[in-house]
């Protein structure tokens, strides 16, 4: 079953863009039409439920089905409504993150079991719900979620109008283990924060580097609310030409995870905020082997970074929007329109 599922990821990756230009909506209602009374119970909650703010990236026992629970019909149609709100870099990266649930597997032998003795590593392990009823002309949204993947989409007159928040973690950050591929799924991530902060002259660091010792965690964790943390680090306007490029460049892989459509949305939202009132902050290590921490933050935005794990091989990141996560900012204005 688990190599029917990573086969089917690795091939359909090609039909990407077609499927992204279709109509949402009709995506998640395709993929309930497939499921059985018990199983479309299991994924369908209200809007207003509070399991719609319960984001975990944790390995822990969650609510609404998994692809277990799917036969093929099923798990196809989910994986096209996953299709549908990413972008074909965003999809693969998706993926490649279920997948190294096998190297963790293979890592800790498979000593992590549930209470009822299935394994804890699984990249079947991931779950689907959706909140409120889809549809072209209404507000709803939908979550895909299990370890180290976290995400979470509004729609509205049938466009994505929040993704955030959106977590994405890698453990291990480089895979180097016998019998899979070396693969680094979020090598940009990383590599070009490097890349930044040891462009920057030493008076510059003195003043992005605010902590020679890295956080063990992302600052918001699962937080309902990301509120701006207390700013530090390094204005865009304080960086020179080449080094404003690099942080553009660096922002640009988080957004281009997105649904085109959506990222480019959010990309002008932030304009909007000021490129200019961007800043960049650092902690910890300047090389790769020990802990660092990164984030990126402005009026609208906030990107946390995080290699502290597992000898500095184990990333957790998440995209925060300041004013709309969860579409809540536009969830109220359909209410008031509504109403």
């Amino acid at each position: 079953m688990i190599q029917k599922l990573l086969i089917y990821l690795t091939f359909t990756c090609a039909l990407i863009g077609n499927i992204s230009a279709q109509n949402l909506a009709q995506r998640a209602k395709d993929f309930l039409n497939t499921l059985s009374p018990e199983l479309s119970s299991k994924t369908t909650f209200t809007l207003e439920d509070p399991e719609r703010y319960n984001i975990q990236f944790i390995p822990i026992e969650r609510k609404g089905p998994t692809f277990h629970d799917f036969n093929e019909v099923q798990k196809t149609a989910a994986l096209d409504l996953l299709r549908a709100s990413l972008s074909e870099q965003g999809y693969i990266k998706s993926t490649a993150i279920m997948e190294l649930e096998k190297v963790l597997y293979v890592v800790e032998n498979n000593q992590w079991k549930w209470p009822d003795g299935n394994p804890v590593r699984d990249p079947l392990n991931y779950h689907i719900l959706i909140f409120g009823k889809p549809s072209e002309d209404s507000f709803w949204g939908w979550r895909f979620e299990g370890h180290h993947l976290s995400l979470s989409f509004s729609s509205a007159d049938n466009k994505i109008v929040s993704s955030t928040p959106s977590f994405w973690g890698s453990n291990p950050a480089i895979v180097d283990v016998e019998g899979f591929d070396k693969q680094e799924v979020l090598k940009l991530e990383q590599d070009l924060g490097f890349k930044l902060v040891n462009s920057l002259s030493q008076d510059q660091l003195k003043i992005a580097r605010f902590s020679d010792t890295a956080p063990n965690e992302i600052i918001t964790k699962n937080n309902r609310l990301a509120h701006n943390l207390e700013p530090k680090g390094i204005s865009y306007k304080s960086l020179n030409d080449d080094q404003k490029a690099i942080l553009i460049e660096l922002l640009n892989v988080y957004l281009d995870n997105y649904e085109p459509g959506f990222a480019e949305s959010f990309r002008e939202k932030i304009k909007k905020g000021g490129i200019e009132n961007l800043s960049f902050a650092w902690a910890g290590s300047l090389g790769p082997g020990k802990g660092h921490y990164y984030r990126i933050q402005g009026p609208v935005l906030l990107i946390e970074y995080d290699n502290t794990q597992n000898n500095a091989n184990h990333i957790h990141s998440v995209v925060r929007d300041l004013t709309n996560d969860f579409g809540e900012d536009i969830l109220k204005a359909h209410y008031h329109h509504d109403h």
